[in-house]
C-alpha cells in the first residue's frame, strides 16, 4: 500500500506544477487577480458536483467554523502573493523558494502545537533559509524583488499548515476543503468588477473555467496518499514538483535555472531531507 501512496504523492506533484504553470500563463492574458478568482470558484463548483452539500449537509458543518475561515484565509493569501510573483519569477525560482514551507512549519509547530525540535533540527532550518536567501538574493539585483512575494507565502502557506493539522483533529477533510474553495472564491469576488476580462481564446476559455478542478484534484490525491502511506515516507517525493516546475517551466516558457536557483533548491531540499529523517529517528525511538 506504501507504493500506492507514493504514487499517488507524485501524481498530486504533476497536477501541482500544471496549476502553478497554467496560472503563470493565464497571468499573462489575464488580470492575476481574475486567475486567483478563476481558481477558486472553478475549484468550488467542482467541490459542489463531488461532494453535494445538499445531499450531505453534514459537509458544512464543523467544529471551529472560525479556524475554518482562518485557513482559508492563509491559503488565499498564499495564492494570491505566490500568483502574481509567477509575473515576474520563473516558475523554478518560486518554486524553490517555496519549498521552504517544511522548514518555517518545523520552526511553528513548537510555539503552536508543542512539538519542539532540538538542536541538530533547528541547523537544518537554518542551513535551508539560507538556501532560499541564495534563490531570493534580497538586494543584489540579480532576481526580481517580487522573490519577496513568494517569500510571503511561504509564510502564509506555512501557517495554513499548521492551521490544517489543528482542524484534522476536529473536521473531515472533505469540509475543510469545501470551505478552503467557498471563502476563497468569496473573498475574490468584490474586487471582480474592477479587473474582469472576458476570455475570448477558446484555449484560455477552457484554462480559466477549469484550472481550478487541476486544484481540487492535488489535494484530493494527497488525501488519499496519506491515507495510504505515513508521512515520513511521503515527505521526499513531494521534492518531484521541482522537476516537473524546471522541465514545464522550459517547455512552455524557455525559462533555464540559473546557477543560484540550483543551489539555492539543493540546499532547501537536502535541509528538507534531513528534517524528515530525524522525525523517523524520532518515530522509531
Amino acid at each position: 500500500m506504501r507504493l500506492v501512496g507514493i504514487g499517488l504523492m507524485c501524481l498530486a506533484c504533476v497536477v501541482f506544477a500544471l496549476l502553478d504553470v497554467t496560472a503563470k500563463y493565464l497571468g499573462r492574458q489575464v488580470d492575476m487577480l481574475e486567475v486567483i478568482w478563476a481558481r477558486y470558484a472553478s475549484a468550488f463548483v467542482f467541490a459542489l458536483f463531488v461532494y453535494n452539500p445538499i445531499n450531505r449537509p453534514g459537509i458544512l458543518r464543523s467544529e471551529r467554523p472560525w479556524l475554518q475561515i482562518v485557513r482559508s484565509g492563509l491559503l488565499l493569501g498564499s495564492t494570491l502573493f505566490n500568483f502574481v510573483s509567477f509575473k515576474y519569477l520563473q516558475l523554478d525560482q518560486a518554486m524553490a523558494i517555496l519549498f521552504s514551507t517544511p522548514l518555517i512549519v518545523a520552526a511553528l509547530a513548537g510555539p503552536m502545537l508543542g512539538e519542539w525540535i532540538g538542536a541538530k533540527r533547528w541547523a537544518a532550518i537554518s542551513v535551508g533559509l539560507l538556501g532560499v536567501m541564495l534563490v531570493a538574493q534580497p538586494g543584489f539585483g540579480s532576481i526580481h524583488p517580487a522573490a519577496m512575494l513568494t517569500v510571503i507565502a511561504a509564510f502564509f502557506l506555512s501557517f495554513y499548515n499548521i492551521t490544517t493539522r489543528i482542524l484534522a483533529r476536529h473536521d473531515p477533510s472533505e469540509t475543510t476543503l469545501f470551505y478552503s474553495n467557498l471563502i476563497g472564491a468569496l473573498a475574490m469576488l468584490p474586487v471582480m468588477p474592477f479587473v474582469w476580462t472576458t476570455p475570448s481564446n477558446p484555449l484560455h476559455i477552457f484554462l480559466i473555467t477549469t484550472f481550478g478542478a487541476l486544484a481540487s484534484l492535488g489535494h484530493f490525491l494527497l488525501i488519499v496518499a496519506y491515507r495510504h502511506t505515513p508521512a515520513s515516507v511521503l515527505s521526499p517525493f513531494m521534492y518531484s514538483q521541482l522537476l516537473w516546475a524546471v522541465m514545464l517551466g522550459y517547455l512552455v516558457f524557455g525559462d533555464v535555472p540559473n546557477r543560484w536557483t540550483i543551489i539555492g533548491a539543493a540546499i532547501v531540499i537536502a535541509s528538507g531531507l534531513y528534517l524528515v529523517h530525524r522525525e523517523r529517528l524520532r518515530a522509531h525511538r
